[in-house]
């Protein structure tokens, strides 16, 4: 007796017609559409042969003799292949319901018009183990205005689809039903129409949760995108050139940079409490996006100590950062993750919730969010960063194993809660992500021809033009030998700066810094061949005074990495360095960082203009001619 042939595990929709493709694909179905030389439903089975599955049904209207014609039963791709071909357009959920009856107990559901690079196996064992009768992979996208959203509660069990198009007064959170699932057959025969056309998303998964069916979102950041029109088409062949869906998938741990809410993504306010009260800092969607093109993870880690106050309920908070994902999303960006802590530890306050006055892991400084996000989402420690604007974030980071950038906007630093020092410090959220996903990387390439030098020199010194990028390369500088084995300190000039009564307007440069104070701080180090602990000086820009920075080993063998504007001016200190570095940028790159720089001191229009002004009569081409004397220049744009 003939066995009878075992059902298809996996389901892919490839009866669409293309309109919007056919300028590329001329009269051949959306399916056949070439990602670099390749189908993209090449593509599909390839991913689903990958993984395992190889019993695969094409579910087929336009153009179905093209397809059937150039798989044919699928020996050539190691799977087997069986057609259910419409004769008349059924939508997404009258084709599965047609084609049931090959199809297993539980299968996938792929649709023809995407690509996708997800651990198929891996959602289907999620799906297994959370007992739902459909699973939805579900992510962010930087088009969620025009995208299904999906709602979910605290566990990622799918409450309602919202499907597009939404009412202007809509705000939901950007979490994307991407078009890909894990169903149960079972669970579809009494949601799906027997008659005329319906589609899985605007009306089948709304009727099995009227139902009372539980559907499951898996969320995850691995690639899949619809690449249904020209621009589509071209955004993933960029992205498989360029390697992000590699850097986005499960085969390799990923990049991600931790921004902290407040005061770095958007403006400041305190106990922020209402949709109404959010404001995004200007170049800070530009820079998500940025983020989100390289395939780093953008990952929101937050304190709300609102929630334990009571001044904000959970349904409150959900709705601010609706609001939060709705202008990004009007700039294209997006967050991947969002992780918040709603603990706070003192009591007295009116209306507090008593189970969040608890001390947690979780409140930075802590870094109990940013572990969990390690875990969750495969982040590679060493190749990521924390940002913020306090203290706590850059305790966080550092207590997390990331590098870390404080940005000048927000509190700036300068709540002074923790004695933490940023690895790097930049103007706002737009440039440190420029310095993140270039300026490190560019400055790496020029300072490692120059490392052997460095590491056997005592002394080096960096100087240049202010804002030209002296203190991001010296501090790379001091990576980078620490990586090779070897220890080092940066030593910032400002930390010798005369007091502001003493450097009256007018005096040159070299005048304003107390240089034979700083060689007698440097001369027993530089001639010592015994371990020192030091309180280098440090300057706050914000007070113009300084104080002395937290306590550091210094070593015999210890580089010490001296930088700032004059440091090729002083001939002593000169001699003294073996190793003398120029770092410059163009003009209108140090002028704009000036500018920020005294904006966010406080001065008014017309004093920063003024000071400008100033700076390049009386210092720009001083340090410039310092450059004579430097062994190495260096770019710091």
């Amino acid at each position: 007796m003939p066995t009878k042939p075992a059902r298809c595990q996996v389901a892919i929709l490839a009866g669409g017609l293309g309109t919007r493709l056919k300028a590329r694909t001329g009269n051949l179905p959306k399916p056949m559409a070439p990602v670099l030389g390749r189908p993209v439903l090449d593509h599909l089975i390839a991913l689903c042969q990958r993984h395992g599955f190889t019993r695969i049904a094409l579910l087929l209207h336009y153009g179905s003799d093209a397809i059937q014609s150039h798989f044919g039963d699928g020996a050539g791709w190691g799977v087997q292949l069986s057609y259910c071909s419409e004769t008349s357009a059924r939508g997404t959920a009258g084709a599965l319901l047609d084609a049931l009856p090959q199809l297993d107990d539980r299968f996938l559901v792929l649709y023809g018009d995407t690509y996708a690079d997800v651990d198929l196996a891996r959602l289907w064992q999620a799906h297994a183990a959370s007992g739902a009768q459909a699973t939805l992979v579900l992510h962010p996208n930087d088009h969620p205005h025009d995208s299904d959203l999906v709602e979910v509660d605290a566990l990622a069990r799918v409450k309602a689809v919202h499907a597009y198009p939404h009412p202007e007064s809509s705000v939901q959170r950007n979490l994307v039903n991407a078009a890909l699932y894990v169903l149960q057959r079972d669970a579809l025969n009494d949601v799906i129409p027997r008659e005329g056309k319906a589609d899985l998303a605007k009306h089948t998964f709304p009727a099995m949760l009227a139902a009372g069916l539980r559907l499951q979102g898996y969320i995850t950041p691995e690639y899949i995108k619809d690449m249904g029109t020209p621009e589509r088409l071209d955004k993933v062949e960029h992205d498989l050139l360029s390697g992000i869906t590699d850097r986005l998938s499960a085969r390799q741990p990923r990049q991600a940079v931790f921004l902290d809410r407040d005061g770095t993504l958007n403006v400041e306010v305190d106990h922020l409490r209402s949709p109404e009260q959010l404001q995004l800092i200007d170049g800070a969607a530009d820079a998500v996006r940025q983020l989100n093109r390289a395939g780093v993870l953008a990952v929101c880690v937050t304190n709300q100590p609102v929630l334990a106050r009571g001044d904000v309920t959970w349904q409150g908070l959900d709705r601010i950062h609706a609001t939060l994902d709705q202008q990004l999303g009007a700039g294209r960006a997006y967050l991947d993750r969002l992780y918040v802590c709603p603990h706070h530890p003192d009591r007295g306050f009116p209306g507090e919730v008593a189970e969040l006055k608890v001390t947690c892991n979780c409140r930075k400084p802590e870094p109990g969010m940013i572990d969990l996000a390690v875990r969750e989402l495969g982040i590679a420690r060493q190749l990521s960063w924390m940002v913020g604007d306090t203290t706590a974030d850059i305790a966080a980071g550092a207590r997390a194993g990331l590098r870390t950038v404080l940005v000048r906007t927000g509190h700036a630093g300068l709540d002074g809660k923790h004695a933490a020092e940023p690895d790097y410090v930049m103007p706002d959220l737009a440039a440190a992500v420029h310095w993140i996903l270039h300026g490190h990387s560019a400055m790496a390439s020029q300072l490692l021809p120059l490392l052997q030098a460095c590491s056997q020199a005592r002394l080096v010194l960096v100087g240049g033009p202010a804002r030209a990028g002296k203190s991001s390369a010296a501090r790379r500088l001091a990576e980078l030998l620490e990586a090779a084995g070897h220890s080092a300190q940066v030593v910032p000039m400002d930390g010798w700066l005369r007091p502001a009564a003493q450097r009256p307007e007018g005096i040159g440069v070299l005048q304003r810094y107390d240089i034979a104070a700083l060689l007698d701080w440097l001369q027993p180090l530089v001639q010592g061949n015994c371990r020192q602990w030091l309180q280098v000086p440090a300057y706050d820009r914000k007070s113009r005074s300084t104080c002395l920075g937290p306590l550091r080993t210094i070593a015999p063998d210890t580089v010490l990495i001296v930088e700032g504007v004059p440091a090729l001016m002083d001939p002593a200190l000169r001699e003294a360095a073996a190793v003398r570095l120029h770092v410059d940028a163009g003009d209108a790159t140090r002028r704009q960082r000036l500018l920020a720089d005294y904006t966010w001191r406080g001065a008014a229009t017309d004093e920063v203009l003024v000071r400008l002004k100033q700076r390049e009569h009386d210092e720009v081409a001083a340090a410039r001619t310092s450059a004579f004397f430097a062994t190495y220049q260096l770019r710091g744009d």
